[in-house]
């Protein structure tokens, strides 16, 4: 089974290991499959990572995390159920959710340099609210990096609660680096930003003879960015329950937009999917009574016996870089 010699590959790359001793000694027992020779622990590739206690194939997964990284604007859960066949819209669903729930990387560095820092409003038009006012709409705080002359950097971005001093500071400082030159605008939420440690360029925009969108571009490009997204191959489906998920997923592909490979972003999601914890289908769902329909049963060759010899695999001869 390649695709289980793969996820091998990226868990181990360095042979087995086990959980429990950290001994490297054991017998291969399939694909995927050892025990430890030195406490007689059994354990398989995916336990520990989202694809931990899955009942769909694994190339089903791989096949849905190729469509989520080829195309440049992603898939719905729609798209996948169709593409793969898959009996259940729950299940490409679920599978995509887990997806972006390992794009966002534990400890990834944080922004630097000069940010500019924003924010906007999703779910749709309201009436009779003013400013930063909403009753309905889903708060989105945006920081990106700018990089001149070659324009922008990296994005962050997550859902607030709303546009007070606590939340959009703590935002600041999940996202970007101390130190940093902070571009905003005249919101005196952000205020107290220089005493978190942070450089605050402020441009009050009624002051401003220029457009919103010209004095502070790289915000309000992202803003139009997501939300075209998430009204394109979304349909505008995205319930503020899930919403970070969904700026997980965009953070990820527009931080690698100038890979020239889509294969190394197919490679980067399933490396973060090895190493991100379990994630349930009651966790995701915003109705813990929902009940996902079983997929067909992956069987695994289960026979106890000698090592098994490696197969070659094309990707065991040189790591991507």
């Amino acid at each position: 089974m390649p695709c289980g010699d793969y996820l091998e590959w990226l868990r181990w790359p360095e042979g087995f290991r086990c959980a429990r001793c950290a001994s490297r000694q054991g017998w291969r027992l399939g694909v995927g499959r050892f025990e430890c020779s030195v406490c007689g622990r059994q354990a398989s590739v995916t336990p520990g990572t989202v694809f931990d206690k899955t009942r769909t194939p694994l190339r089903l997964w791989f096949e849905a995390a190729w469509l989520m990284t080829s195309q440049k604007h992603g898939v719905s859960a729609l798209g996948v159920q169709r593409a793969l066949g898959l009996g259940s819209y729950q299940t490409a669903w679920a599978m995509l959710h887990r997806f972006r729930v390992a794009m966002e990387r534990p400890g990834r560095d944080r922004l630097g340099g000069h940010v500019e820092v924003d924010e906007t409003y999703v779910g749709g038009v309201e009436e009779g609210v003013a400013g930063r006012e909403t009753t309905s709409q889903s708060i989105v705080a945006i920081a990106i990096e700018i990089r001149n002359p070659k324009g922008f950097g990296r994005v962050r971005m997550q859902s607030v609660p709303d546009v007070s001093k606590d939340s959009l500071t703590g935002f600041v400082g999940d996202a970007i680096e101390p130190g940093t030159t902070v571009h905003t605008d005249g919101w005196p939420a952000y205020l107290s930003l220089p005493e978190h440690g942070y450089e605050h360029e402020r441009t009050v925009m009624s002051a401003q003879s220029g457009s919103a969108h010209v004095v502070m571009p790289g915000v309000h490009r992202i803003a139009s960015l997501l939300k075209r997204w998430l009204l394109g191959t979304h349909q505008g489906r995205v319930s503020p329950e899930h919403l970070d998920a969904y700026l997980n997923e965009f953070t990820f592909r527009f931080n690698r937009r100038r890979s020239g490979r889509r294969g190394l972003l197919f490679y980067r999601l399933l490396e973060q999917a090895v190493l991100a914890e379990p994630v349930r289908y009651r966790t995701l769902v915003a109705r813990p009574g929902t009940r996902e329909r079983p997929s067909p049963q992956h069987l695994m060759h289960r026979g106890r016996g000698a090592a098994l010899p490696v197969a070659d695999r094309p990707w065991r001869r040189r790591t991507p870089t």
